[in-house]
């Protein structure tokens, strides 16, 4: 499936939009990711606990927005973006979300 996060896809034409479609993933660290992301953070640079949390849990949202898409009979999605939350202090939401359309080659 073609996803973009563009209004159109080059070479193609949209022939129908079937609408919204989303992904959705909540995350939590351990306890223990907890505890070596807080002594990174007193030395600085980048946590990678949470950088892989983070990729992970947006390849995870992708993969569910597409099979959202494909339900609904998509072949691409377009205008596709990601929006993220804090859930308390130890839980973050992705949410990857798109329009579900039927495209075709030009």
């Amino acid at each position: 499936m073609l996803v973009a996060t563009t209004e159109s896809i080059a070479h193609y034409r949209t022939i129908r939009t079937l609408g919204q479609c989303f992904g959705v993933v909540v995350r939590s660290r351990g306890l223990g990711g907890n505890i070596m992301a807080g002594l990174r953070s007193i030395v600085g640079g980048e946590i990678k606990e949470y950088t892989e949390m983070l990729e992970e849990a947006r390849r995870h949202a992708v993969d569910r927005m597409v099979k959202n898409a494909t339900e609904m009979g998509a072949n691409a999605i377009v205008m596709m973006r990601f929006d993220s939350s804090e859930m308390g202090q130890t839980m973050s939401e992705i949410v990857a979300y798109g329009t579900a359309v039927i495209i075709e080659q030009e």
